[in-house]
């Protein structure tokens, strides 16, 4: 359920959840856990990406694989091969999605975060 707060009537929220950009956009999960983070102005495209991550990465913390996977499939392909590796533990299932988020994205923390994978 999204809710906004005005950083004049709500200074309390924007310090107990450390905002120094606005907007600063939460993602959290039934719990009240903050599993995303989106700090200020980001192009439409671009903002809708990172939005669709956070709710995938709500599903990945709570082991719901498949859903994580659906979501995280809407932007990019590659980012499904890990949900796949962490429902089977088994690391081949990675395949050429560590070389490729280099050759597409070498400078992306996922390439970086990629590489211990890298065949």
């Amino acid at each position: 359920m999204p809710l906004e707060a005005h950083i004049k009537e709500h200074p309390a929220w924007f310090k107990r959840f450390e905002a120094v950009w606005t907007p600063t956009i939460l993602v959290m999960d039934s719990k009240g856990v903050e599993r995303s983070r989106i700090e200020g102005y980001l192009p439409t495209n671009a903002f809708r990406a990172r939005l669709e991550m956070g709710l995938a990465r709500v599903a990945f913390m709570h082991k719901k694989w498949a859903d994580a996977e659906k979501g995280y499939s809407h932007v990019a392909e590659e980012y499904a091969a890990v949900c796949q590796y962490k429902a089977t533990n088994d690391h081949m299932v990675l395949g050429e999605a560590p070389n490729e988020l280099g050759a597409k994205y070498p400078d992306s923390e996922w390439a970086l975060k990629a590489l211990p994978w890298a065949h």
